[in-house]
């Protein structure tokens, strides 16, 4: 007897596959898979231990178990408890004669245990009726699957016993089990994955927009540049000149944002500043902001912070009005500015570019109304819109413990209409909307489209940058639960994308990118490997450099990183330690480097893995056919002979008639005699077999290839 798969021999015991494996390694016979084989030794010794078992346990089961039943438990025993039982009644079989009085009670007692059985069995298939299916993870503890299935614990555990499974109820099972007691009280058991994706759904699915209901919404705006360029005092001069001269004396509250009416439209600036925070936002996958505003000093002009946040407003793919400010100061050099920043790509529109640009003093108020219109009229371009209609979504900008009134969260309403008793989900924290306040102190009772409002009723203070939903309050809880476990995971795994699997997401028809935030210790050096990177380039891969500076890798470098999804080089320079906590906590990948070759060899290494392989055929031998075969329920079998290299079984193939390709396919089977071969010599004859063809002739050829991939440079 030649040798056998495991699955072959699985079939043939009437078995699963999955359960020879275990009974092979228990009896310490090394198998790795079903397609793993075992001699005839093996074979032959495994039939007698598994048959013989059977044998013996049918033959316990007609002496000891009793021959009446129960009449619902009639001919639906599973044979695997079965099994088992049996085995445990020959178990505790005494070898002396016992009572006569004792042994019929404990038959007695039996019989009443199997009827509550199938009692409870019954009642359990009346209750679940609307429960057929339940959800769960690779492991489960028997306490949480018998509140899942709706049943006590120790009915499960009684089922697993009878399985042979000794199980405490905080002991946790595999799925597989699971699936198997599931199918016991009639209900199906599922993997997670299928729960977790329907989780999603709900989460993703809450926007409900639709088309005809879409409707104009105010542009959302964050002011950025430079230390000192005058981003407070701009945002101080247009609330100043646009809020309070409507209030007449009321009280004007800091929330973190507010809006203002420029002609009957309005606009929503996000009172946070600085590119730091716009970023956060980014890297935890909110995109708050329309527009950015660019505050560059007419004096100082374009400093390092400037270039950081127009690399952080070009990463984030929005619009940038860039406001001139300090016009009114004696050394104001405004040209001077317009053409540093065409340096970076920002060009006037009056030098034939895109970006508008605006000449302000925020001191004096100088230009605010042709700024606001400016942001008006970009935003008209950009065609905002929303659909108020829908159930709220939108993005929470600040959040603090308040002492009087607990968790409080400023929020903009991106979609939809938020109202006070709305459930509401923001990451890992849920509650019910108790109140809302705008940016000047009144109370609403709903928000529509990027209005900013103070909210309070949340069960902890969410964190800032996070998106938020509103659903129902079973909903909230649920998906809050999951974001919890999903945050446990992401720790315990560092389930953060890598550089090296970072574009397999990506489609493959898609030009790939790498972006590059790089660091350097000077600017001569900077500009050296700037200009070395950019010239590795091919057609395939675009190497992008989002942002430039000199000094050490900071935390603003690695949340831009973050949000961009980046790779950090850095040369001769180091990391602060703010720098490498987060970078650890994000799983931004960071390489630092000595010497400049170093550095170029290593990128131009990334982007060879990065490239798609090529496939070359090699060639492998032909075979001449000399005679054919019919095989029933197997097809027409080519008897060749090798005439040249050598044929390989699953190969690809050719069949040549009168020098003309007539057929490609795969060779399926290839036998010497009457066994299976992986390949044959040249010399040497053999029977071969084609995937679906069948019309073979004497005389033909039979060219066998296989295609091979090989990495590109």
């Amino acid at each position: 007897m030649t040798k056998q798969r495991v699955y072959e021999l699985a079939k043939e015991l009437n078995k699963s596959s999955k359960e020879l494996i275990k009974i092979l390694q228990d009896y310490d016979i090394s198998v790795k898979s079903h397609m793993s084989c075992l001699d005839a030794h093996q074979v032959e010794w495994v039939k007698k231990k598994i048959l013989g078992k059977e044998e013996k346990e049918d033959k316990i089961s007609r002496e000891k178990l009793p021959i009446k039943t129960d009449e619902g438990k009639k001919g639906k025993m599973k044979t695997k408890p079965a099994e088992e039982k049996k085995e445990k009644i020959h178990s505790h079989s005494p070898r002396k004669k016992e009572d006569k009085k004792e042994h019929e009670s404990r038959v007695k007692e039996k019989k009443k245990s199997m009827k509550k059985a199938s009692a409870s069995s019954d009642d359990i298939k009346k209750t679940k009726a609307d429960k057929d299916t339940i959800y769960i993870s690779d492991t489960i503890s028997v306490d949480m699957l018998a509140k899942k299935i709706g049943v006590k614990a120790t009915e499960v555990i009684k089922k697993l016993m009878d399985f042979g499974i000794i199980a405490t109820i905080n002991q946790e099972i595999d799925a597989d089990t699971a699936a198997i007691i599931g199918e016991e009280f009639g209900v199906e058991v599922k993997i997670e994955k299928e729960d977790t994706s329907q989780k999603s759904k709900i989460s993703l699915d809450t926007t409900d927009i639709k088309s005809e209901n879409l409707k104009e919404r105010p542009p959302v705006v964050t002011v950025m540049g430079h230390v000192d360029h005058g981003k407070t005092t701009l945002l101080d001069a247009i609330r100043n000149t646009k809020v309070t001269e409507q209030e007449a004396g009321g009280i004007t509250q800091h929330i973190g944002a507010y809006q203002v009416d420029v002609g009957g439209k309005l606009i929503t600036f996000i009172d946070t500043p600085g590119h730091e925070a716009f970023t956060t936002m980014r890297a935890r996958g909110a995109q708050a902001t329309d527009i950015a505003v660019l505050v560059v000093a007419a004096d100082d002009g374009v400093m390092p912070q400037t270039v950081e946040a127009i690399n952080h407003a070009k990463a984030a793919d929005i619009p940038i009005i860039v406001a001139i400010n300090k016009i009114d100061k004696p050394n104001a050099a405004p040209d001077r500015v317009k053409q540093q920043l065409t340096e970076y790509g920002l060009i006037p529109e009056e030098w034939g570019g895109q970006t508008v640009f605006v000449e302000i003093s925020a001191l004096k108020g100088q230009g605010i109304d042709q700024l606001l219109e400016m942001i008006l009229l970009v935003a008209e371009l950009e065609e905002l819109k929303a659909d108020p209609t829908a159930p709220a979504t939108g993005i929470v900008i600040e959040s603090q413990l308040d002492k009087g009134r607990g968790p409080v969260a400023t929020v903009i309403v991106q979609n939809g209409t938020l109202r006070v008793g709305d459930s509401v989900f923001v990451g890992t924290t849920y509650g019910r909307v108790r109140s809302m306040m705008n940016d000047k102190g009144q109370r609403l009772r709903e928000a529509g489209p990027s209005t900013p409002v103070q909210i309070q009723g949340f069960s902890e203070v969410p964190q800032a940058g996070e998106k938020f939903y509103v659903v129902d309050e079973k909903t909230a809880k649920l998906l809050s639960e999951q974001k919890k476990e999903e945050q446990r995971e992401k720790k315990l795994q560092q389930a953060r994308i890598s550089i090296d699997d970072l574009f397999k997401k990506l489609d493959k028809g898609e030009k790939k990118k790498l972006e590059i935030v790089l660091k350097a210790d000077v600017q001569g050096s900077l500009e050296a490997l700037k200009n070395a990177i950019e010239k590795i380039k091919n057609e395939e891969v675009e190497i992008k450099i989002i942002h430039s500076g000199v000094g050490a890798v900071n935390e603003t470098d690695i949340m831009l990183a973050t949000a961009s999804n980046a790779l950090v080089v850095g040369f001769n320079v180091t990391l602060d330690t703010n720098a490498k906590k987060t970078a650890e906590n994000e799983g931004v990948e960071i390489r630092l480097y000595r010497i400049i070759y170093e550095a170029i060899e290593d990128l131009t290494s990334l982007i060879n893995g990065m490239l798609e392989p090529e496939y070359r055929e090699k060639y492998l031998g032909r075979a001449e056919v000399r005679a054919t075969f019919k095989v029933p329920k197997v097809g027409t079998i080519a008897g060749s002979y090798v005439i040249d290299g050598k044929i390989r079984n699953k190969s690809k193939v050719r069949i040549i008639r009168d020098g003309v390709v007539i057929y490609e396919g795969n060779i399926a089977s290839l036998k010497r005699f009457k066994d299976d071969v992986r390949e044959v010599e040249q010399g040497y004859e053999c029977g071969i077999g084609i995937e679906n063809f069948n019309d073979i002739k004497v005389g033909d050829i039979l060219e066998a290839y296989i295609i091979e991939e090989v990495s590109r440079q």
